[in-house]
């Protein structure tokens, strides 16, 4: 009686709305100001739930203070505030109104008005200048300017350029959605700008996005910028917070022209080799012929210094077992193990990553914390989980392979010692293999790489030895280009029957191979290593961007040639790639 009689009380004087409500979500009292929630009239018996929307689950939350509840009611808003009247089953409810139009309205106001700040660089503004006529060239540089005004008009944007390539802006956050929805149709709209070079203008932006500070959204902004140069230009990168989002990435990256940065590179890590007690090179976990090789490639420049030089490698797989054979039957080259490497490692040592920049998939991943003499030397496009404080990071995702960069690294690093012929061929079997044969992926420098080591005694048949598969091999990877299936938008999809120690490259051969039917123009094909993971490959010719699927499943890689590995089965993981595949089509 005590707990009816103190409801009828709230309900006649309490001073804003309230109602209260049974178990059953009946309204059973309301005070007169519920009208200003709820306009019309005989609310009482009225079920709340319809009323509202609120879910009985929500209310208990809200009573013990683990959820708050907002209603939009007659163009306003209003906290809902929920306490339990009593501790049995069929307690009452009272929910109080709390109008807080005028609060939340400043909040989103607060929200849309938020500085965002972003950096946007027109990639290769050298070589484009470089590669036009005098009277191009300010064609060129006069449509940009003007092409990036006019977008940054339509979000009402500050803009200052601060060189002929690079323009800082300030938005507010309310047209950030906006950006997001229509996916940057600037990147597009820069491609367009007439050149009479063979590549097209294209931007890379990052945007900062939600900083606690000015400064902090700022460096949101550089971060995004770096990730968006880093993986090949030509995207807009969105970072906010911990989130990283990517918007474009359609062009391949162009070749630079000028080998100087490669020269710096080169005399940067010969200081760095001789200012240190010892050097150790890793690359990737299971290398393959690109890492492998130059692992070699560092290793001779770090020995021509008269230095303690050690590659790790814990595992390997089949397609590296005759080239690991003859480096280790020379017995001129130290090949150690995590153990041993840890045991090694001081504060003086180097460790040289090569052919990945991602901690997770580095042979000693602790090897990072052991020293601050870090080079990174890789030719993928960066992960948002890339080493940090590297002393020397030479990553370009410009070229076809870590043992080109390492190639040129080579003939700016040996003054009058050259490197032997098995080091050259293994540098060349690197390039071979991530050109596809030099099909895909391949540049001037590509080539002329490949024609210093020839000079320097490589022999192609021996490289081409270094290829051989068993029947196996070659039998999982013809059925799996057999049974592939090619959809309506020239997409093949295949699975690689069984187990096999080399599934990944199984994979990735036939990915390849399935890029020679006419009318296909992206791979992806997915089969179950040794280990019990489902590996994918991912392969295209250049007008489907295969990484930013790949990254979806925790991959990455290259525009055209991408890959991952997952838990789940090779069906489950295609039946992901189709459905991330009908976005982006």
């Amino acid at each position: 009686m005590a707990e009816k009689r103190i409801a009828k009380l709230l309900a006649a004087y309490v001073p804003i709305p309230m109602c209260i409500i049974n178990s059953n979500g009946k309204v059973t009292r309301a005070s007169g100001k519920i009208d200003e929630v709820f306009k019309y009239d005989g609310i009482k018996d009225a079920d709340i739930f319809a009323l509202t929307g609120i879910k009985f689950t929500d209310l208990l939350k809200s009573a013990k203070g683990e959820k708050s509840l907002i209603l939009d009611r007659n163009d306003k808003k209003f906290k809902v505030q929920v306490s339990s009247m009593g501790e049995e089953e069929d307690s009452s409810f009272g929910l109080y109104f709390i109008d807080v139009t005028n609060y939340e309205t400043l909040k989103i106001k607060y929200n849309d008005e938020k500085p965002c700040m972003g950096t946007i660089n027109v990639d290769n503004f050298d070589e484009l200048t470089s590669n036009n006529s005098d009277e191009m060239r300010l064609s060129i540089i006069s449509n940009v300017d003007k092409t990036i005004r006019q977008w940054c008009l339509k979000i009402n944007a500050s803009i200052t350029k601060h060189k002929d390539h690079v323009y800082f802006i300030v938005f507010e956050n309310q047209y950030m959605e906006k950006l997001v929805e229509s996916k940057f149709p600037i990147l597009d709209d820069i491609r367009e700008i007439e050149t009479e070079a063979d590549f097209p203008v294209t931007l890379s932006i990052g945007i900062g996005v939600g900083g606690k500070t000015p400064a902090q959204t700022d460096q949101y902004a550089t971060d995004a910028l770096d990730l968006a140069l880093g993986r090949g230009g030509d995207q807009a990168v969105v970072k906010k917070g911990s989130k990283i989002e990517y918007y474009g990435g359609k062009m391949q990256t162009v070749e630079k022209g000028n080998k100087g940065k490669s020269r710096i590179v080169a005399h940067a890590l010969r200081q760095l080799i001789d200012q240190s007690s010892k050097v150790l090179i890793m690359g990737h976990k299971y290398p393959d012929m690109d890492s492998f090789g130059s692992a070699l490639g560092i290793f001779r420049i770090a020995a021509s210094r008269n230095k303690d030089v050690h590659i790790i490698i814990n595992a390997y797989n089949e397609t590296l077992q005759e080239v690991y054979s003859l480096a280790r039957d020379k017995e001129t080259y130290s090949f150690i193990n995590n153990e041993k490497a840890l045991a090694l490692v001081d504060n003086e040592t180097l460790v040289v990553v090569l052919d990945t920049h991602r901690p997770s998939l580095v042979e000693c991943q602790e090897l990072l914390d052991e020293t601050d003499r870090i080079a990174v030397i890789d030719h993928h496009r960066r992960a948002e989980d890339s080493i940090e404080n590297a002393t020397l990071a030479y990553m370009e995702p410009y070229a076809s392979s870590t043992s080109e960069l390492v190639t040129e690294i080579l003939q700016y690093s040996l003054e009058k010692k050259s490197i032997v012929k098995f080091e050259a061929e293994a540098l060349l079997a690197g390039i071979t293999v991530d050109t596809n044969r030099f099909s895909v992926k391949t540049g001037v420098r590509t080539f002329e790489a490949a024609s210093w080591l020839r000079r320097s005694g490589a022999d192609t048949t021996s490289v081409k030895r270094y290829f051989q598969t068993d029947v196996e091999s070659f039998k999982l990877r013809a059925n799996a280009i057999v049974n592939a299936k090619i959809s309506k938008d020239g997409i093949a999809y295949s699975t690689c029957e069984g187990f096999h120690p080399d599934m990944q490259v199984i994979n990735a051969q036939a990915a390849d191979e399935l890029l020679a039917i006419k009318g296909v123009r992206a791979s992806f094909v997915a089969g179950t290593s040794e280990k019990g993971k489902t590996v994918i490959s991912a392969r295209s010719l250049g007008e489907i961007n295969v990484q930013t699927v790949m990254e979806k499943l925790g991959g990455g890689g290259h525009l055209t040639t991408a890959g991952a590995q997952v838990e789940m089965m090779p069906e489950e993981a295609l039946v992901c790639i189709q459905k991330e595949m009908k976005k982006n089509l």
